[in-house]
């Protein structure tokens, strides 16, 4: 009877807390007619938004990936001095809150040296688009990398040492045996990186501001609209971005979840 009770509990406590999220949820979704919702996703405002948080979010994404994949391989085989201090500074930008990892890109891309001379390269990052993609770049790396690195690590060296001995290059049997193996990880982890990117918020707020049709991703256009009372566009835009992350976890759970990448 005791373990009754006690799964019994365990399972009210679970079944109260899906309740309280899908409430907030169904809350938001709820809120306007169908007909208003629909009217206020296709005006132009919030297709802007979706348009440049796409576009942001997959180049952001896809950077992700290609600096993610070598790093985390290289943490996962190799002993490297220090390899502890290296792992606890590269998943800083995933404990920090983003709007510090905002305002550091702030003060390096802004009115300092290193700034100027690249907006002299013409690569200006404050207040244009290209912020948003570094500012989603820059919170979202740590993920990509914990996730990658997770999967490398599960996966058995014996095969590149056996490809090797068949006369493969260690790049050979990387791309021929491990990359091959961690196609779930890598999709996982795109997956919930774009997802992220998508919904990026205070590091984006700090480096490219907040203007309307120039730097107004979705949920910019989110806090913009709820700021000046234009609540169905602002419940329009959040609603998106529910149905964005509803499909990436799901995703991210049918190609392995946190469970078996951890």
């Amino acid at each position: 009877m005791q373990r009754i009770g006690f799964k019994q509990a365990n399972i009210l406590l679970m079944l109260l807390l899906t309740i309280f999220i899908f409430s907030l949820i169904i809350e938001i979704v709820t809120h306007t007619d169908v007909v208003s919702l629909m009217s206020n996703i296709v005006s132009g405002e919030i297709q802007f938004a979706v348009r440049l948080s796409l576009i942001t979010s997959v180049i952001s994404t896809l950077l992700c990936m290609m600096i993610a994949i070598p790093s985390s391989y290289a943490l996962a085989r190799y002993n490297i001095r220090g390899k502890a201090l290296i792992n606890t500074i590269l998943d800083l930008p995933m404990a920090l809150p983003p709007i510090v990892a905002g305002l550091g890109l702030l003060l390096i891309f802004g009115t300092t040296a290193t700034g100027s001379y690249l907006e002299e390269m013409g690569l200006k990052f404050v207040f244009t688009p290209l912020g948003i993609i570094v500012a989603q770049f820059t919170v979202n790396i740590s993920l990509m990398l914990r996730i990658m690195r997770s999967t490398f690590e599960g996966i058995d060296p014996r095969y590149e040492y056996v490809a090797q001995t068949l006369g493969c290059t260690p790049f050979q049997a990387f791309m021929r045996t491990t990359l091959p193996l961690s196609k779930n990880g890598i999709l996982a982890g795109s997956v919930i990186t774009w997802s992220r990117g998508m919904g990026e918020f205070g590091a984006v707020l700090m480096l490219a501001g907040a203007t309307r049709m120039r730097t107004e991703t979705l949920p910019i256009s989110l806090y913009l609209n709820i700021s000046s009372g234009r609540l169905d566009l602002a419940i329009a835009a959040a609603t998106i971005l529910i149905i964005i992350s509803s499909v990436a976890l799901y995703l991210f759970e049918r190609k392995g979840g946190v469970a078996k990448l951890y």
